[in-house]
């Protein structure tokens, strides 16, 4: 059997293979980013922006737990206007690098008019894809719920920059919601060119004998492995609940991890913790396990694991 094909199709727009640098991992800089895209990934993705420029959290903000990472960082970013220039130079660095390797930005706010200012203003970069993080707090909701939590306000947002963007929208969901598939829903009927599932799942821990929670923030997000099976989850349920195509994240750390989210109902899976793990060539070995499997299991092209999970046994592609 030939080698398979991992080109991937998101949106209408072609992928070398389905593997994604997620936001936040490596997404800071330019350099970093071609130095992830030169190491085998299909597309990256920038470190999510504000308006304005955010020190985040003090430290600690990140720590290795032992079954992943749990992280405060507080959205640290230079704010938009560096961004933009950040997103320019790594299309440039891509498109010279002539792998094919696409540019995913990401942006957060926390009004509704925040997002569109932000999308319209991401026009300027020409990412191919437009990630929206709508799990920071909504400042027009008195309780201070992220967007996430709230079908109303994640389709508002959608919406808003939908109005906007020239670049396809994903709308990245939180797994700290009753329904993920309801809010997933919600933002597909808003306009939604895809979902991301998942951001982080919100926890906490305590040093012992401090007696008091490590990161400075108390809270933060978990990633990493622990969280791969509530990811794997979350993939299935919205893949039942929408058309639109699904960026699956969450504790990939190998090929058949990979392979997993793909079942479930993702098309493209995001790598992050992994990197720390694994180094900065983690997405293209991920990539190569994958292709080892499919080989293995007699699968031609990386499309025709997507959903199967989902197919009766003997069934699939029917």
């Amino acid at each position: 059997m030939n080698a398979p094909d991992l080109t991937t199709t998101f949106c209408g727009i072609t992928l070398p293979n389905p593997l994604v640098l997620a936001s936040g991992i490596l997404g800071a800089s330019a350099a970093l980013m071609a130095r992830v895209a030169a190491g085998g990934a299909g597309a990256v993705t920038a470190k999510s922006c504000s308006r304005a420029p955010r020190p985040g959290h003090p430290n600690p903000t990140v720590l290795a737990w032992g079954a992943g990472f749990i992280n405060a960082v507080g959205l640290a970013n230079p704010g938009v206007d560096e961004e933009i220039a950040v997103l320019q130079e790594t299309r440039r660095r891509l498109a010279q690098a002539g792998q094919g390797v696409k540019l995913v930005a990401s942006i957060f706010g926390t009004a509704v008019e925040d997002y569109a200012y932000l999308a319209e203003r991401m026009n300027e970069a020409r990412p191919d894809f437009l990630e929206i993080n709508i799990s920071c707090p909504n400042v027009h909701d008195e309780l201070a719920r992220p967007f996430a939590a709230s079908c109303p306000a994640a389709a508002a947002v959608t919406r808003a920059v939908k109005r906007v963007s020239a670049a396809p929208v994903i709308v990245k969901l939180s797994p700290n919601v009753t329904d993920i598939a309801e809010i997933a829903r919600a933002v597909e009927d808003a306009g939604a060119d895809a979902i991301a599932a998942i951001n982080t799942v919100a926890g906490m821990v305590i040093d012992i004998r401090a007696r008091r929670p490590i990161l400075a923030n108390r809270e933060g997000g978990l990633s990493g492995p622990a969280i791969r099976p509530i990811a794997v989850r979350c993939i299935y349920q919205c893949y039942q609940a929408v058309k639109i195509p699904i960026l699956g994240i969450g504790g990939v750390s190998c090929g058949e991890d990979a392979a997993e989210l793909l079942l479930a109902g993702a098309t493209l899976v995001g790598v992050g913790s992994a990197v720390h793990s694994r180094g900065i060539a983690a997405l293209g070995q991920i990539r190569d396990e994958l292709a080892q499997f499919m080989l293995a299991e007699g699968f031609g092209r990386a499309a025709e694991l997507v959903g199967l999970a989902h197919w009766p046994a003997g069934m699939a592609g029917s």
